[in-house]
């Protein structure tokens, strides 16, 4: 029996250009259908979409020529199953498509987890292929696919950089201090002190004051006064904004003192990318399955899981204190919020739920 599922795209070269599309599919032996109940919608998923062809995130939940799926975090409930083990109701939590359904090929499968090996997801990296089954009531639900993600990424840059010994640096400076992935981040390094190396943020005028209440920070700065932060302290930088002037602007203050300078982000997708030739070193993307994947090699999967929930469940308590999850439904709802974080005009202190109806 055929089934039809409704689809959030986005033309890839022009991703503010968007769309609803309709589509049939099938569910076939040893195959489930999820009904999407909830996503969250942050700036990371603006980065999915500008780093779409470079990292492959295209990729996951194809769409037709010239358009993409954005892929997302949230959870979702069987409501068809052809795969022995999996009842219909059973809810996942894991890497969606912003559609209201999606056709899964559950294998590696245990009582908690499993791989979704579905035709082209099957070759694709595991670490965006593995779902959680979930049972019972989870503490924080709502701010797990709004930040767990995200603070994934913050808990792997922050491992990698104690696996470097910060580098040499005395203090990392995280560019788009406000995103929620440089506030997990900064929640890590908060925790290192005093033995580790200063958080220092660089943020807008306008965020400033949130950051500075966190209490995250060693202290922040606005973009327009880089020159004020001392230059001859050895600095890592770690870049959320992907804003090519910015980084400059940094390097050039520094000079040879930038001992590391990592690009994770891109949520100022308009700016203009850094030049080639700046002083100290130069900057690299992080692709945070790398790490991941060292720390499974090193604590096996459930080791690296579990310091992952401890560390997780600490930083949710502690964002309970600064986050409102704000909850809509609908078409016109979804399409709203993704202009509005296309456009950088969400309030950091503000995660969003969205549900398809």
């Amino acid at each position: 029996m055929s089934i039809a599922i409704r689809e959030f795209v986005v033309n890839r070269p022009n991703y503010g250009q968007t769309k609803w599309v309709d589509r049939m599919t099938e569910v076939e032996s040893g195959q489930i259908l999820v009904e999407i109940e909830k996503i969250a919608l942050t700036a990371n998923n603006i980065t999915y979409a500008v780093a779409g062809d470079m990292l492959n995130y295209w990729s996951f939940f194809p769409a037709e020529e010239g358009w993409g799926k954005i892929p997302v975090w949230g959870f979702a409930r069987i409501v068809q199953s052809k795969c022995e083990g999996f009842a219909v109701g059973e809810r996942i939590y894991g890497y969606l498509p912003m559609a209201t359904h999606l056709v899964m090929q559950p294998e590696k499968v245990t009582a908690g987890s499993f791989l979704d090996l579905y035709k082209q997801r099957r070759e694709l990296h595991p670490v965006y292929n593995s779902y959680t089954r979930v049972t019972g009531a989870r503490p924080h639900e709502d701010l797990e696919p709004v930040l767990r993600p995200l603070y994934t990424t913050s808990f792997l840059i922050d491992d990698w950089l104690a696996d470097n010994e910060f580098f040499g640096a005395k203090q990392v400076l995280v560019l788009s201090a406000s995103s929620k992935t440089g506030l997990g981040l900064a929640y890590g390094l908060h925790q290192r002190r005093p033995a580790g190396p200063e958080a220092v943020g660089l943020t807008s005028a306008g965020n400033k004051a949130f950051v500075d209440g966190l209490g995250y920070y060693d202290k922040a700065v606005t973009y327009g006064d880089v020159a004020t932060l001392d230059a001859s302290v050895p600095t890592a930088v770690v870049d959320f904004a992907g804003d090519g002037e910015v980084l400059a602007a940094v390097h050039r203050h520094f000079g040879d003192k930038i001992v590391e300078s990592t690009t994770v982000g891109l949520s100022h997708k308009d700016a203009p990318r850094p030049p080639a030739d700046l002083p100290g070193a130069r900057p690299r993307f992080f692709f945070a399955p790398d790490q991941m994947k060292k720390r499974t090699d090193e604590l096996g999967r459930d080791g690296f899981n579990r310091k992952l929930a401890e560390n997780w469940n600490a930083f949710a308590e502690a964002a309970d204190a600064w986050i409102t999850v704000e909850r809509s439904k609908g078409e016109d709802a979804i399409a709203r919020v993704y202009a509005d974080m296309l456009a950088g005009k969400i309030n950091p202190a503000i995660g969003h739920i969205l549900g398809f109806k």
